[in-house]
């Protein structure tokens, strides 16, 4: 509604605007006719130096009105209407241009110019042309347009956004993603997609510096990943044969305006020899081929759009060469079948999947599903051919050849087996040899149980045999057979009766004791016959009579002899017996195996138990064996020397030292010649004499462990073999018997003290337990964060330190990280596990919380963070602020005066001081004069610093200027006058502050202590207070500064009593020699008389008038001289000058003698009343 809105107003404006243009035209027309003399030849161009003529409040407009020809003054008009150019403020005038520095509505309308002559000797130009400007009251709102405009789209695409505003130009638009400004300011942005999500854009326009409209709509663009294409088999079987069908589908999940490309395995799939749906979707295969086996995948293609997927997994086809060969089995597999019996077909195809089976007796199909046709009870129909094939497919079924066809046969009658003997005679003699043979014609399978007299005989063959016949074996034998698979049965057979005679049977024995014999050992058989001596005898070995040429028989041939054994006599020797005269035969003698080994017997001589080392106290066997005949007689030695041991066994029940050593056996049997064998392979026996000791080794090899790891404990013996290991934690066995303990993640739990033993697993023999292993299991410790440099607010450039540590052992490597981001070295240094972290000139971006985690070096053992230290990096150098106490610009010499220098930020500084510039050496932020002196004025400034290997200053501080004037000095002057003795015993004396001005308040002080009188500027000293000699000294204080003075040079007094003696007696004397003098005068004045007047002499006066001693300075006075006694306070001057003290140079009368009392006088006033005698002369 806004949008419409705005463009209704617009319209408006502009037919509004249109109207005034052509009512402005007319106005013109009608003034410039109304005018008086113009040139119309002559008209100024009006120009408006925007780009643009429609404007927005606040937007300033330019005019220049420009005729070239004279200097002109020029009037400008709106709307046929002089404009009053000084009236508006908003209105700008320089000679030809006009600027309207912020429009309004009101300054909307048609402009011109008219150009005057300066000085008003032409006449005036013509009306210039019009430019006609638009104001809008309010900014328009932009509309963001996309192309192409689809509500989804894929990663890759690329879309345009177009930000326009309709009313105006000369814009400059800004555009935002998610409320992020975005770099481009063109009016149309190209946008690469490439994360998917939902974006929004929208925009606004921006017009000179002040002019800005409203943003515009937001835009969502919906950016999909492109999806990939699914490739499913549509008929049911990859693996294919020549001529089935085979149809693959291609699928995306989200659209259907997709169109698909085919591959087989590189390169694309041609239409020639398959076809495509519509869009490529369903790759059809109509006849499979070799040409068609290989991998297939597929890609799709959004339409009209260069989007395309990535390619699908892949589906492999194979097409087998030809049709595959079906195979029919008959279970069982008889020829000739009977009534009642089983039978089972199976049809088998061993390529591929999905078959199904059609079945054929005698080319009739048979009804039967599956591949397998069983007939439970064979009958004569069920004779015939049988064949299968098989299918599969629905629409176009693929059909199999028949398989080769199997016959079955049936026969209708039960059959009857026969009997046959061999020989068949009636009668046999024992040793003879009969047999029977059972046979059933028709068919195969068949298994045959033979009777005798009626009762089973355990024979299932088809023949029964009978060797070496016996009287036993008399009796009426039959047989019958049972098919083996169907148990079907024959009827028995006819009977046959078997008659057999006792025939006597020659004795065959050994004379000689063994029948296996070795290489040239001896042989003796013999063959008897019981019942007469009638017979003679023959020989066989195995079935060939023996030659006389390698044995010898005696004269009837009873007797074989064999002197010198060897290969050519092994066999199996029989004998039989010939009656003399007649024709019988005995039968053949049992038969004796005679063994003649190709080589002498090995002898094995064994170690029970095996093992190679042993200790004291278990138990060993020896065995020695020869795995070939019997009646050996075993010889023992032990290192060669022969043991006395019979049997083929030796048992040594505890092992000792004495017999370690190598054990051999060897045999031997026969008496009158002796066969005697190799020796045995020597087997050596070894006792140690030590109790074993078994090592622990523990995996990793390392004193502690940590919570999580796994460690593994190895418990070895030596020699390795037949030991049973027990582990024991903390004394307590544990339930484990192999040579390695294993712990994975290891618990606190598991901390403990390991050790092992190990025990034989056959003589229960045991070691010493081994050394103890302390394991000890910790939790993964956390690290320690620290500060190395101080501080952790530092200023810029400042370097900063942090280390990150474990308590327990320096193999861990560390990893650091600010605001839960890892540190990386670019930014900062590291030493060379990283357990140091330093940052050798701080900026604003390593402000932030620092923590860190540890790693040992060769375990996968990782640490939880440390605990955090946040680094404050301060934006600017900090300021140092000097202050003084007490705040005054002046001070006087001796007092005391603190300067404190002051930052308010961090810690860790050292201070540096300067006077008037001059750097000077003081200690801490605080530089306190406890006297200060003339020489102490100056500009005072401190600085700070901190750091070591890069040190870092603070900027000055402010300048604080110190000045020091002189302390002004007491001094004491004596107000009593040398006249005043004869009237008082004390003294008064008077303390004033010299060169100064301000009022004055005074302490007097004796002998270093403070007098407790008022604080007035005289103090009187009295006999009563001044019993003896003192010191006094006075100072002057005040409430304003300076609040006090220098203490005075110190007064000392004499002994007023003893002055005043002597001076009244000097006063009484002089008195009386004037009073003398006086009369001696007069009487010689009277009685003398003058001379001449020439020669008279000029008359002296003696004494000095009042007047005449007022006028003198240098008139010596007697009687001061004394009382001052100058001789002895020049010494006490020179003496106090030596001492450092000054004398006052302006006491009239000073009486600071350190040996006698002085008595002062007022300097100047008190000398005019009193100072000296006065001449009676007027």
């Amino acid at each position: 509604m806004t949008q419409l809105s705005s463009t209704a107003s617009t319209c408006a404006a502009q037919w509004k605007m249109w109207r005034v243009k052509v009512f402005s035209v007319i106005c013109f027309t009608a003034v410039y006719a109304a005018q008086g003399p113009q040139d119309d030849t002559r008209k100024p161009t009006l120009k408006l130096l925007s780009p643009w003529q429609d404007f927005f409040e606040k937007e300033s407009v330019g005019f220049s009105c420009e005729d070239n020809s004279y200097d002109w003054e020029f009037t400008w008009y709106r709307n046929e209407k002089k404009i009053e150019v000084d009236v508006d403020q908003n209105l700008e005038e320089d000679q030809s241009y006009l600027n309207i520095s912020s429009v309004t509505r009101s300054y909307q309308g048609v402009y011109a110019c008219i150009a005057l002559p300066m000085n008003n000797s032409g006449n005036s130009t013509g009306f210039s042309n019009t430019v006609n400007i638009t104001v809008y009251d309010k900014t328009p709102k932009p509309t963001v347009s996309k192309v192409p405009d689809f509500n989804s789209m894929y990663v890759g695409e690329t879309v345009n956004f177009t930000c326009k505003v309709d009313v105006s130009s000369g814009w400059k638009y800004q555009w935002y993603k998610d409320g992020n400004e975005l770099p481009d300011t063109s009016e149309t942005i190209s946008i690469h997609l490439g994360l998917s999500g939902k974006v929004e854009y929208w925009c606004k326009a921006t017009r000179g510096e002040t002019t800005s409209t409203d943003i515009s709509e937001k835009v969502q663009q919906d950016v999909l990943e492109i999806p990939v294409p699914s490739l499913k088999l549509v008929t049911p079987w990859l693996d294919v044969f020549p001529s089935e069908r085979v149809k693959l589908s291609c699928v995306m999940d989200d659209t259907s305006d997709w169109t698909y490309t085919w591959y087989k395995g590189s390169l694309p799939v041609r239409a020639d020899n398959v076809s495509f749906d519509s869009n490529g979707a369903t790759l059809s295969i109509s006849s499979a081929s070799a040409a068609h086996v290989g991998q297939y995948i597929c890609k799709g293609h959004l339409k009209d759009r260069s989007v395309n997927s990535s390619s699908s997994s892949g589906l492999d086809l194979k097409v087998y060469d030809k049709k595959p060969t079906v195979i029919l089995t008959q279970d069982p597999e008889y020829k000739v079948m009977f009534p009642g019996e089983s039978v089972s077909f199976s049809c088998h195809i061993n390529v591929s999947t999905g078959w199904e089976y059609l079945w054929n007796k005698d080319s009739d199909p048979l009804t039967v599903s599956g591949n397998n046709y069983t007939i439970s009870s064979v009958g004569i129909t069920n004779s015939g051919s049988y064949t299968c094939k098989a299918k599969r497919g629905s629409d176009q079924a693929f059909l199999t050849e028949s398989s080769q066809p199997v016959h079955l046969e049936v026969e209708g009658n039960k059959p009857k087996p026969s009997m046959i003997q061999q020989p068949d005679v009636n009668k046999v003699y024992t040793g003879e040899s009969v047999s029977f043979e059972c046979k059933v014609k028709l068919s195969s399978g068949w298994v045959y149980h033979w009777y005798k007299d009626g009762t089973q005989l355990p024979i299932n063959n088809s023949s029964l045999n009978i060797h070496d016949a016996t009287l036993s074996n008399n009796g009426t034998y039959k047989c019958m057979a049972i098919r083996d698979k169907t148990t079907y049965s024959t009827e028995h057979s006819d009977s046959r009766i078997l008659h057999v005679s006792e025939i006597p049977i020659p004795s065959l024995k050994l004379v000689t004791p063994w029948l296996d014999v070795f290489p040239s050992e001896r042989v003796k058989l013999s063959c008897v016959m019981d019942d007469t001596s009638d017979w003679t005898y023959t020989w066989y070995k195995g079935s060939l009579p023996v030659r006389a040429d390698n044995v010898s028989f005696d004269s009837n041939g009873a007797t074989l002899s064999i002197s010198s054994a060897s290969a050519a006599h092994v066999g199996q020797y029989i004998c039989k017996g010939h009656l003399k005269d007649r024709s019988v035969n005995s039968s053949t003698s049992s038969g004796l195996d005679l063994k003649v080994y190709d080589k002498k017997p090995t002898v094995i001589l064994t170690q029970d138990p095996e093992y190679k080392v042993m200790f004291p106290g278990e138990s060993v066997s020896f065995s020695c064996h020869i795995n070939v005949s019997t009646g050996w007689e075993y010889l023992w030695n032990k290192d060669s020397d022969p043991l006395t041991v019979s049997g083929n066994n030796y048992t040594i029940s505890s092992v000792g030292i004495t017999n370690s050593g190598s054990y051999t056996c060897k045999a031997k049997r026969g008496s009158d010649q002796a066969f005697l064998t190799e020796s045995s392979q020597p087997v050596h026996l070894e006792v140690e004499g030590n109790k074993p000791k078994p090592s622990m080794i523990q995996q990793p090899d390392v004193n502690k462990v940590y919570t999580g790891e796994s460690v593994s404990f190895e418990c070895k013996v030596k020699p390795l073999s037949g030991w049973v290991y027990h582990w024991y934690k903390d004394g307590t066995q544990l339930p484990i018997n192999n040579s390695s303990l294993n712990i994975h993640d290891a618990t606190l739990s598991n901390s403990g003290t390991y050790k092992c033993m190990a025990i034989r697993d056959k003589t229960a023999y045991s070691t010493e337990h081994s050394d103890s292993r302390i394991l000890r299991v910790s939790e993964i410790p956390v690290p320690s964060l620290k500060l190395v440099t101080p501080w952790l607010d530092v200023f810029p450039t400042e370097s900063v330190k942090l280390s990150c540590g474990m308590d327990v052992t320096s193999d861990w490597t560390y990893t650091w990280f600010k605001d839960g981001q890892q540190v990386l070295a670019h930014t900062v240094s590291f030493d060379s596990d990283a357990a140091t972290l330093s940052i050798s000139s701080a900026a604003a971006s390593h402000r932030g919380q620092y923590r860190c985690s540890g790693k040992l070096k060769s375990r996968s053992v990782s640490s939880n963070f440390s605990s955090v230290q946040t680094l404050d990096v301060h934006d600017t150098k900090p300021r140092v602020t000097l202050m003084q106490n007490p705040i005054h610009n002046v001070m006087h010499t001796g007092d005391s005066v603190s300067f404190s220098c002051h930052i308010n930020v961090s810690s860790g500084w050292e201070y540096l001081w300067y006077k008037d510039g001059n750097q000077f050496a003081v200690s801490g932020n605080n530089h306190t004069i406890s006297s200060v002196v003339r020489t102490n004025t100056g500009s005072y400034q401190c600085q700070v610093k901190r750091g070591r290997n890069t040190v870092f200053y603070s900027d000055q501080s402010q300048a604080v200027r110190l000045v020091i004037k002189e302390r002004p000095l007491a001094d004491i002057t004596l107000l009593t006058g040398w006249s005043e003795v004869f009237s008082t015993d004390s003294l008064v004396l008077r303390c004033r502050v010299l060169e100064s001005q301000d009022v004055w308040n005074y302490k007097w002080l004796k002998e270093g202590q403070q007098i407790n009188v008022s604080l007035s500027e005289k103090y009187t000293v009295t006999p009563e207070n001044n019993p003896e000699q003192s010191l006094y000294t006075c100072q002057g204080i005040r409430t304003g500064r300076p609040s006090y003075s220098k203490t005075s040079d110190s007064f000392k007094t004499k002994n007023l009593l003893l002055k005043r003696r002597v001076l009244l007696s000097i006063s009484g004397f002089i008195f009386f020699a004037i009073i003398a003098i006086f009369i001696g005068c007069i009487v010689l004045r009277v009685f003398r008389k003058p001379g001449n007047g020439e020669d008279k002499p000029e008359e002296t006066d003696l004494f000095l008038t009042m007047a005449q001693l007022k006028d003198r300075d240098d008139a010596p006075c007697p009687l001061v001289q004394y009382i001052t006694d100058a001789e002895l306070n020049a010494s006490s001057k020179q003496e106090a000058d030596e001492n450092g003290t000054i004398s006052g140079e302006t006491t009239p009368l000073p009486i600071s003698s350190q040996e006698d009392q002085a008595v002062t006088s007022e300097s100047h006033d008190t000398t005019e009343n009193n100072g000296g005698l006065v001449s009676f002369k007027q």
